[in-house]
């Protein structure tokens, strides 16, 4: 699978033993995310959730709540929300991951591809890359239904590359959560009541859908500090669809870009030794 292997037959007629090529870990990374990819093209229904269901959210805050909910932006509530409606799908990232690697562990996978010659960091890499293009598909989704209902990108070319490449960074994070919850859990239905029951809240407590500024104070405080408003507000800001956050909103809202990079870099710290050690503790049981 991700080793050269030449079987050589001599004279004899007997077969030898095959001489097996050690490969680097990008392409023993590369092999494992090809297959993960290829499941999805025989599975095509695993595409819903970056697909259908981003747009079916784009639809009905855009159209059925948009007209109760008063934002500051100029360019009006639609152009407001597709930041938020993208961090959403970019957090889910994390769910992807869970319900995949605990399918592969669950059905004996993983114990296959331990046994090839591969690194076991490899199976981690090649599915958090393909979890990585599979949230891309539905960013690009997202970025042409907000075409369609009206929103652009109003900053410069580069910013618009720093707002994406920002959601990248958090889909990179979440998706350490999502191997540790994925290692940790026994089954399919356990990992999808738990990262549900998880992410779903976390990113309505947040600015995605609404403004902060007309929550309670407890809710305030709560969702200006949610990583997930940072992110957002970095976003919107970088592609000039929000002017600056209030001047009395928390410290993460005044200075998101820094914020959600500062977000980033401690999620990883705290979450991929974890992820990997219980990864390693579930898989050599």
């Amino acid at each position: 699978m991700t080793s050269d292997i030449e079987t050589r037959v001599p004279s004899t007629g007997h077969l030898e033993r095959p001489v097996i090529h050690q490969t680097s870990l990008l392409r023993q990374s590369l092999a494992i995310t090809r297959r993960n990819l290829i499941h999805i093209k025989r599975m095509p229904e695993m595409l819903m959730d970056v697909t259908i269901q981003p747009v079916m959210f784009v639809a009905l805050f855009a159209y059925v709540f948009g007209g109760s909910i008063a934002v500051s932006a100029a360019e009006g509530y639609r152009e407001w929300l597709l930041a938020g409606i993208m961090a959403q799908t970019i957090a889910f990232a994390s769910f992807i991951v869970a319900v995949g690697l605990t399918a592969d562990i669950d059905k004996g996978i993983v114990d296959r591809m331990r046994s090839l010659p591969i690194r076991t960091s490899a199976i981690l890499v090649g599915r958090s890359m393909s979890s990585l293009i599979h949230s891309s598909i539905g960013i690009v989704v997202m970025s042409l239904t907000g075409l369609v209902i009206g929103w652009r990108l109003r900053g410069s070319f580069l910013e618009a590359l720093g707002g994406y490449a920002l959601l990248l960074l958090w889909g990179f994070a979440m998706i350490w959560l999502g191997i540790l919850v994925g290692s940790a859990l026994r089954s399919v239905e356990a990992v999808q009541g738990v990262m549900f029951t998880t992410i779903f809240p976390l990113t309505f407590l947040s600015n995605a859908f609404a403004p902060t500024e007309n929550m309670g104070t407890v809710l305030r405080f709560l969702a200006e500090w949610n990583p997930i408003s940072s992110l957002v507000q970095a976003v919107r800001e970088l592609w000039g669809n929000t002017g600056p956050a209030p001047a009395d909103a928390a410290l993460p809202l005044q200075h998101p870009v820094i914020a959600t990079l500062v977000w980033v870099t401690l999620l990883t710290a705290v979450f991929a030794p974890l992820s990997i050690r219980t990864f390693v503790r579930r898989t050599q049981q």
